[in-house]
């Protein structure tokens, strides 16, 4: 499966995915894939790095080429309220993003 295949199924079917990004273990809830500049990149919330859970909630832009190791898992997740589906940066760039309406749980 390539990267792209692994990440639209991952939005999809809202399955967080493990990685190494810049040298770091991380757990990411990718949200949406997009196109900037000619390159790939998703948006994520970072649910663990090294292991741990982040000092602070964030929805993190990762560019496609930075992510090795790319696994899915089979941990769900719901659309956090930080992910903003019409967000300008979006526009006309999105080649995929996640559907659904967020949760009011947690």
């Amino acid at each position: 499966m390539t990267t792209n295949q692994l990440l639209l199924e991952a939005i999809a079917l809202k399955k967080c995915v493990t990685a190494t990004y810049n040298n770091v273990a991380m757990k990411l809830a990718p949200h949406v894939l997009y196109s900037k500049n000619n390159a790939l990149f998703i948006d994520a919330i970072t649910l663990e790095k090294h292991g741990e859970p982040p000092r602070e909630k964030k929805l993190g832009a990762f560019h496609l080429l930075g992510l090795n190791d790319l696994k899915l898992t089979e941990q769900l997740f719901e659309i956090d309220p930080l992910f903003e589906a019409g967000a300008e940066k979006y526009a006309g760039v999105t080649l995929f993003m996640i559907s659904g309406e967020h949760s009011d749980a947690g």
